[in-house]
């Protein structure tokens, strides 16, 4: 059984059907808003999705909702829809922590870019969604929250760092989710349990305050449906002047243009830089691909750039880490993730040449990139190289790895590249498992990107929850 079919049907809906819904009056904001609050009380103690569940807030913010629509003043086409935020991204009036007991529990004085816009649109907040401590890992357990659980096998994880929001998503504790991907933080949970997941292209969304991870560090939406995933996108992107490294490019729009794959060229990317991809993932990917030539899409097989890019992004994320605990006091430091001190004792041994050269591999690395997508509609790639694992391990137990960056070959390049990147459930392991295809396409063509998720959705339905 899907993990979102025993939700009450308000909890399954799409925002599209829920606001034609407040429309005519058929439901209210604080209907949807209180089966959301229900379900996602009655998933925590069994998944552990949520650092905080904020009921006043959000039946106030559905009350004021609910009136708009009565009064046909809606603030969007999406008032009113529920929602949820990561742990690690600013809300006015709440206390963000980072995942991290090392954080204050003093409010945030003001909005993130990206939740004022999507307070703007009158959206409905239910609270913080679980992450490892600084988002440091693609799995989402830490000492501040402990364990996060994938409701399709409660033993094994749901990735991360976005895991909280994943498991939310997958429950029906919500509609929108928004997560943040430094490496894969969107696309590795979204994968791990059968979501739509986005890493627009670097600046589409603004980002304050600026992320100790620098611009590999990007924030997304999480959805069980394409077109839920292009409508919360379009909530949160725009310029913002708090985010000064998002520049002043004017963005290709969202609107959709249908697409089919008949006559699509598409790349398939299918070795990743480290690790090797798991039989089970290589099948059900391979089925997947085998769909879109019998749909009519050229497939032409590639490899990534030369380069460490293993390494590359190493020096920049290991660096990021130590920058992230050097802002903290000493005694903080060692009551960090155990994982994580390791990374910060890793950063603190690059020095700045070494971090200068990085910046450049990574700048030949993306500009081959962009030149590689150039030659096709899209890239094609399995999401992760390994099924969902244990709970309580950074890398699948026995397989010889060490660090979570080396399972997640397929995701990381693509925060160097900062090229939009889409998962999309495609099959399932034998064991039950969701599998996930990615979609990549050049820097700006994010609707591109949502275009061909979508297209492969409307030709798999059976694969999306």
């Amino acid at each position: 059984m899907k993990p979102i079919e025993d939700a009450d049907p308000l909890c399954r809906m799409s925002a599209a059907d829920l606001c034609t819904d407040y429309r005519t009056g058929r439901f209210s904001p604080v209907e949807v808003a209180r089966a959301a609050l229900a379900r996602a009380e009655a998933i925590q103690p069994l998944y552990n999705a949520f650092r905080c569940i904020e009921h006043n807030d959000a039946l106030a913010q559905a009350r004021a909702s609910e009136a708009r629509w009565r009064s046909g003043t809606p603030l969007s086409q999406v008032d009113g829809v529920p929602t949820t935020i990561k742990d690690i991204v600013w809300v006015e009036g709440w206390p963000v922590r980072y995942g991290s007991p090392s954080s204050s529990d003093t409010p945030c004085s003001r909005d993130a870019p990206a939740v004022a816009r999507m307070r703007a649109a009158g959206l409905t907040f239910l609270g913080l969604t679980t992450t490892p401590e600084f988002g440091w890992k693609a799995l989402t357990d830490g000492p501040l929250t402990g364990v996060t659980r994938n409701p399709w096998n409660p033993d094994v994880t749901p990735g991360g760092s976005s895991g909280g929001a994943a498991v939310a998503a997958i429950t029906g504790a919500g509609v929108f989710h928004l997560g943040t991907d430094g490496g894969g933080s969107i696309r590795v949970p979204s994968a791990f349990t059968g979501l739509v997941g986005l890493k627009p292209t670097y600046g589409r969304v603004p980002a304050f305050p600026a992320s100790a991870f620098g611009t590999v560090a990007h924030l997304g939406p999480m959805t069980r449906r394409v077109a839920d995933c292009r409508a919360m996108l379009g909530v949160m992107s725009g310029t913002d002047p708090q985010d000064w490294l998002q520049g002043p490019a004017q963005w290709p729009p969202l609107d959709t243009a249908p697409r089919d794959f008949k006559g699509a060229r598409i790349g398939y990317w299918a070795t990743p830089p480290c690790g090797a991809v798991e039989p089970e993932i290589a099948r059900v990917v391979q089925a997947a691909v085998a769909s879109l030539t019998r749909l009519g899409a050229e497939i032409v097989p590639i490899e990534l750039p030369a380069g460490d890019v293993t390494e590359t992004f190493n020096v920049l994320w290991y660096s990021g880490a130590a920058t992230r605990a050097a802002a903290l006091p000493v005694e903080a430091r060692s009551k960090l993730d155990p994982g994580l001190r390791e990374v910060i004792a890793a950063g603190e041994r690059f020095d700045a040449v070494r971090y200068v050269q990085a910046m450049g591999a990574r700048a030949d690395f993306g500009r081959e990139m962009e030149s590689l997508a150039a030659r096709f509609d899209i890239i094609i790639s399995p999401a992760t190289a390994v099924l969902p694992f244990a709970v309580g391990h950074e890398v699948p137990p026995g397989g010889g790895l060490s660090r979570w960056v080396e399972w997640a070959g397929f995701s990381f390049p693509i925060n160097l590249s900062q090229q939009p990147a889409a998962v999309v459930p495609c099959g399932r392991s034998a064991s039950g498992l969701p599998v996930g295809l990615q979609i990549i396409a050049p820097r700006g063509e994010d609707a591109r990107v949502l275009d061909y998720a979508q297209a492969f959705e409307t030709a798999h339905p059976e694969a999306f929850n």
